[in-house]
């Protein structure tokens, strides 16, 4: 008897990535909903989604609350990964709420450096290196942001950012500082050279959102199209196996970063992040109105940003202490 030459209905995990493509999510969020679909099925004894609901979703929320002790937004992210999965890939709704033990939120204020501690850290930087983490800090981007600009995205004559693609999928518009203004077109100068070698070997394509490849069949070699800050190498895109020139990767700024710190002699917990927290304090130590602030940070809600009213010098109510009078 000859085997059957239907084809295969696709994995549940392989219907995952497709729908998530579909609805143009990121890779990170990609590769992140898959993992967390995984460990959810791997919980329950590799038993099929469709075959369980909202006591399972409780059951695994809550085991990564009390057992793992996981952070908020961790388990957050968890939820999010299982609602998508039974709303968008299963179309499967669940009949009712989800009562899950919940992670308890992190009351810890965000570090911030001091302007001398700032520029200190800088001092120690060099490179591609150093300039993200200027833009970083004169910004206020985050550093997923900072590394995915555009060369259409720098407005040097507006001194101004176009923040494309942020969290919500919303675009923003933040300042460029003036002094990084020729630094930034110095560098750009040698991005471009670098472009060119790569279309001249048969190269120079670069990810383009939203399918704008087949809107735009040759967008992706454009040099506006180009990444701000591109990679050292040419590597295989994981989605469509096209060999491209990607942006620098998180994890080298990061080393750089650390290095510095430790050379600097700062004695505080610094990541990339942490030049975002210091840039929305000094600009309020400076009397910047708070919703101004909001919008270059791009928060949604003001309750947000308001957190940096309780790490500024003065305890965020302008209160002297008594021993200081």
């Amino acid at each position: 008897m000859l085997p059957s030459t239907e084809p295969q209905p696709p994995k549940l995990l392989d219907r995952v990535r497709d729908t998530i493509r579909v609805k143009h999510y990121s890779h990170r969020t990609e590769e992140s909903y898959i993992y967390w679909i995984r460990r959810y099925i791997l919980f329950h004894n590799k038993q099929h989604p469709k075959d369980m609901g909202c006591p399972e979703i409780t059951a695994f929320l809550t085991h990564l609350a009390v057992t793992e002790k996981v952070a908020a937004s961790t388990q957050n992210q968890a939820l999010s990964a299982l609602l998508f999965l039974y709303r968008y890939v299963l179309q499967q709704p669940l009949e009712s709420s989800i009562d899950a033990v919940r992670a308890k939120q992190s009351q810890h204020l965000p570090t911030v450096l001091t302007p001398t501690e700032v520029r200190e850290i800088i001092q120690q930087l060099a490179g591609v290196y150093k300039l993200i983490i200027q833009l970083l800090y004169g910004s206020g981007m985050r550093l997923s942001e900072g590394l995915r600009l555009r060369v259409k995205d720098l407005d040097f004559a507006q001194h101004q950012i176009v923040v494309r693609d942020t969290k919500g999928n919303k675009n923003r518009v933040t300042m460029l500082p003036m002094s990084l203004i020729e630094p930034l077109q110095q560098h750009l100068q040698g991005a471009r050279r670098l472009h060119q070698r790569d279309l001249a070997q048969g190269y120079g394509s670069v990810y383009l959102p939203f399918a704008l490849e087949r809107k735009y069949p040759h967008a992706d070699r454009s040099w506006i199209w180009q990444f701000v800050f591109p990679a050292f190498g040419l590597s295989r895109d994981p989605r469509s196996g096209i060999v491209r020139r990607h942006h620098v990767h998180e994890t080298g700024v990061q080393r750089s970063l650390k290095q510095a710190v430790n050379t600097a002699g700062i004695t505080k917990r610094v990541g990339c992040h942490t030049f975002r927290h210091s840039f929305a304090t000094h600009l309020l130590e400076n009397g910047y109105d708070i919703r101004t602030i909001q919008e270059f940070l791009g928060h949604k809600d003001v309750k947000t940003t308001m957190i940096y009213t309780h790490v500024l010098n003065r305890g965020g109510r302008g209160v002297r202490s008594p021993l200081d009078q």
